[in-house]
């Protein structure tokens, strides 16, 4: 297998054709899913102490985002103040706190190993998945008009590079209340995408992001509304359906919920306020 390092490797493959024959050996572009272990260093009676406290399967790319993105949406950081360092290296992020920053481990139920399709593997109980908001509820102040919301879909595919080389990525994307696109990033995992997004946020002194929408690029699963309500998102749009309990935790959170946003449609399942014409009749 080859390996480039936008995210994707080339692999032989031969390609059955409609006239049921094959073809001689071609090369296909895939998306490159490795692990990366997210380590985290903190300074403890004047000794520095190092603890791997988790290994997504991601997507080379943005790896210190993701680590610092999957800490806010751990609930561990808010801040950026909060991190001295973060460096990525090969299949390795260490995330070095600042001095006087103290996180409580104990708490986390996610398991030591996270597949790329699971964002909250081991999670003991329903009571570890709801929201821990390290942000004051989302303001109403944020209105969206519908033509905004349906031109999304078009500009996150405009800008997914790899997808386009691949076919087999997630994205996630942030928009202004104009529609416009304002960040966008990629994995195999839902999650990470989302992750990788929210570290960029962090790092870039955004959080909260009160005056952004996040889309989506395919359903809106629950933990990914935690997610969105950690980082301080009033309203998350997706291109596929949310869960149940995605729409539990998004009311609860005071977060505006949108599925099924394509074809110049979508559904309003939470929120309806922020939608211009959505909250009448």
């Amino acid at each position: 297998m080859g390996g480039v390092s936008d995210g994707t490797a080339r692999v032989p493959v031969r390609k059955l054709s409609g006239d049921a024959r094959f073809s001689r050996a071609e090369l296909d572009v895939l998306a490159v899913e490795e692990p990366l272990e997210v380590r985290l260093a903190w300074r403890e009676r004047d000794a520095m102490t190092e603890r791997a406290i988790a290994v997504t399967m991601r997507t080379p790319g943005h790896d210190a985002e993701l680590a610092l993105g999957f800490l806010t949406t751990e609930g561990l950081v808010t801040r950026r103040e909060e991190v001295a360092a973060c460096e990525a290296s090969g299949n390795v992020a260490r995330v070095e706190l600042a001095p006087g920053t103290r996180v409580e481990l104990r708490g986390m139920e996610r398991s030591f190993y996270m597949t790329s399709s699971c964002g909250v593997c081991g999670k003991a109980s329903i009571d570890a998945v709801r929201v821990r908001r390290p942000f004051a509820p989302p303001s109403w102040a944020l209105r969206l008009s519908p033509r905004a919301v349906q031109g999304m879909p078009a500009a996150l595919r405009g800008a997914q590079a790899v997808f386009d080389a691949t076919g087999g990525l997630h994205a996630a994307a942030l928009f202004d209340e104009h529609g416009v696109l304002v960040e966008v990033r990629e994995d195999v995992g839902r999650h990470n995408a989302v992750d990788k997004l929210v570290g960029w946020a962090l790092g870039e002194g955004r959080l909260p992001l009160a005056d952004r929408v996040l889309f989506l690029s395919g359903r809106a699963s629950f933990e990914l509304i935690q997610k969105a309500a950690l980082a301080g998102v009033p309203v998350v749009a997706a291109v596929g359906a949310p869960s149940s309990l995605a729409v539990e935790i998004a009311r609860e959170a005071g977060i505006t919920l949108l599925g099924f946003v394509r074809d110049g449609r979508f559904n309003v399942y939470t929120g309806a306020e922020r939608v211009v014409g959505a909250a009448d009749g």
